[in-house]
């Protein structure tokens, strides 16, 4: 039986205002499912929008226009105090965890900070009990309990950026680029915590990054975005085995991944400027760095089409 659906997007947009007449398309009509206890990664070069959708996904920004289904649920049309137990349900792991957690509150106080915010402990002996429990779930020695984040290394306060995220037992979390701060040795415990804890609570994960030899290892399915808009989705093992928009295609071939190298994909090679997010014209945003570009390129936008089953891609030459 087919995984149920936990999030939808729809048409998804967020412009930004930029001057008194000009928008910023930050995410410009992404659509895409996540099916619940899976990883949707989501990559692309810095600026094309990924930390803007897990927001959105948030309702950390306001929606410009589209949905967003949560388990059924549209939640672009719920006010602050109808999100509010929604969102519980709902976490996020931030990039950096030095920027993201109060150097004032000690680790305690860092990951029972939600507790507070929803009431959810009846007493101060279960709160202490549950912040045990946590950093248990997370490889925290208790010993660090009263400690302060400034105090301990980037592995362990990522640690604590998960815990955070866990206090309120969620089932979907937006990993923002959780690792991309921290040593390689500690990216591999991180990215494996961060799957246990998938296959022991079922939880459903956006995982934001760069890195695309990351992504590999941690989702399900891939969906690349180029200024704003989905230009391929697919699930892993298919978009890795054979790329088809030219923009996967060149971060693939500049990614050192021996089992991509081996199979000598065609080199895709990237020219050019970037287009202007800011009010861009209409057609293929990459096809001014594209070298099959064509006039059927330009002029008009590309939609998203399905060449093979469940492989999407967003180019005139499919």
């Amino acid at each position: 039986m087919e995984e149920k659906i936990l999030i939808e997007a729809k048409n998804l947009k967020k412009y930004f205002k930029v001057g008194a007449n000009s928008q910023l398309h930050a995410v410009d009509g992404v659509n895409f499912k996540i099916r619940r206890g899976t990883t949707l990664g989501v990559v692309g070069e810095s600026g094309c929008g990924k930390s803007t959708l897990g927001r959105l996904l948030l309702r950390l920004y306001d929606v410009t226009d589209g949905q967003i289904l949560y388990d059924g649920t549209d939640i672009t049309k719920l006010n602050a105090k109808e999100l509010k137990p929604i969102r519980a349900r709902m976490q996020m792991i931030f990039q950096d965890p030095s920027g993201s957690l109060d150097p004032r509150k000690s680790v305690k106080e860092l990951i029972g900070e939600p507790l507070k915010i929803y009431k959810a402990c009846k007493n101060r002996d279960e709160y202490d009990a549950r912040i045990a429990e946590i950093m248990e779930t997370v490889g925290l020695d208790e010993r660090y309990a009263e400690s302060f984040s400034h105090e301990l290394d980037g592995g362990r306060r990522q640690r604590i950026g998960i815990g955070r995220a866990l206090a309120m037992d969620p089932e979907f979390i937006i990993c923002d680029e959780p690792v991309s701060a921290l040593d390689v040795s500690i990216q591999a415990q991180i990215l494996n915590l961060l799957m246990d804890l998938q296959d022991e609570k079922k939880l459903t994960y956006v995982f934001i990054t760069h890195d695309l030899s990351v992504v590999k290892h941690i989702s399900h399915e891939i969906m690349v975005m180029y200024l704003g808009q989905c230009v391929e989705y697919a699930k892993t093992e298919d978009l890795f085995k054979n790329p088809l928009h030219p923009y996967t295609k060149g971060l693939l071939d500049a990614v050192p991944i021996p089992s991509l190298k081996a199979k000598k994909l065609s080199t895709e090679v990237m020219r050019g400027e970037l287009t202007s997010p800011v009010d861009p014209a209409p057609g293929c945003r990459f096809a001014a760095r594209c070298p099959y570009a064509t006039d059927a390129c330009r002029g008009r936008d590309i939609p998203l089409k399905e060449v093979e089953p469940g492989h999407f891609v967003s180019c005139t030459r499919f």
